[in-house]
């Protein structure tokens, strides 16, 4: 074995105690290193709890029938929603993640700095990612229901949704840009590269692993959204025809079941299949970040 083999780090007695010997002279430390390991504990136990108790009490009700082609009063079936969520996701993500990626473009790249135009799109940005998803869907409802005369549809959903996640895209796809080093345009530059290959070929296939992590809050915002959904695409429990009609997501699902009060099981059973919904989701992209990384 050589020298530079890592060997395995054990926990030094003297060490422990010069460290308790530490922070018994500089009380404020222990109670700060106390109240991090109460809120990291009680974060996870309020996530493992939340997780659990959904699972206990919906696993039991997952049965045949809620997976029918078709909602009915009887089976009360997801497969509608589920098939309606799916839609609703792509078509939103379709809408908003090349308007967001080419904005925050823009910005980090061609925009000069100290530039007050710039300014009032951050301050704007960041005012829309603040809005409550009621008022969102309030103005869905008012110009893509009323004023475009969509009506209840997936259309109008999925835009009222893509106004809602732009900001969020926007500033992590900003981020992302930011983060990737200068030495990597200074180089495609003195390559020969002009701007424009520069920021397609270098500088955006390097910030790819942040730009999903937006996607990804993005597609959790989709998924978990019902306030503005209610307003814009409905909460009719079929699959529409074509995006002018109305269909109603999980969310909405789970919150009609539960509103009514007689299809509780039911709803905790559609909180199951959300959760491995989202769960799914967030390991696929995960998965495709590494790779595209790698490559």
């Amino acid at each position: 074995m050589s020298d530079q083999t890592k060997k395995p780090v054990y926990i030094n007695r003297e060490n422990f105690t010069d460290k308790i010997k530490s922070y018994l002279r500089h009380p404020g430390s222990m109670i700060l290193m106390f109240l991090v390991m109460l809120a990291t504990f009680i974060t996870f136990a309020l996530l493992l709890f939340l997780i659990f108790y959904i699972l206990i009490n919906g696993i039991p009700y997952i049965k045949p029938s809620l997976f029918s082609l078709h909602y009915t009063s009887d089976n009360a079936s997801v497969i509608p929603a589920l098939i309606n969520t799916v839609v609703m996701t792509l078509l939103s993500l379709l809408i908003a993640v090349p308007f967001g990626i080419f904005s925050a473009i823009f910005l980090v790249e061609y925009a000069g700095k100290g530039n007050k135009f710039i300014e009032v799109i951050r301050l704007t940005t960041e005012t829309l990612s603040g809005i409550p998803s009621i008022v969102y869907g309030l103005f869905g409802m008012l110009f893509f229901v009323n004023t475009l005369k969509w009506g209840f549809s997936v259309l109008a959903g999925a835009f009222t949704l893509s106004i809602m996640i732009l900001p969020l895209i926007m500033r992590q796809t900003e981020e992302a840009l930011k983060a990737v080093p200068d030495s990597y345009r200074e180089g495609s530059f003195g390559l020969g590269a002009g701007k424009l290959r520069t920021v397609f070929r270098i500088v955006l296939p390097s910030a790819v692993p942040g730009i999903l992590a937006g996607v990804i809050l993005a597609i959790g915002r989709i998924v978990g959204e019902t306030a503005a959904l209610i307003y814009t695409a409905g909460t009719v429990a079929q699959v529409p025809k074509n995006v002018l009609g109305s269909g109603r997501t999980l969310a909405i699902h789970m919150y009609m079941l539960s509103s009514e009060g007689l299809y509780m099981n039911q709803a905790y059973a559609t909180a199951v299949i959300l959760l491995v919904l989202v769960v799914a989701i967030n390991t696929l992209s995960g998965v495709v970040a590494k790779k595209l990384t790698k490559a």
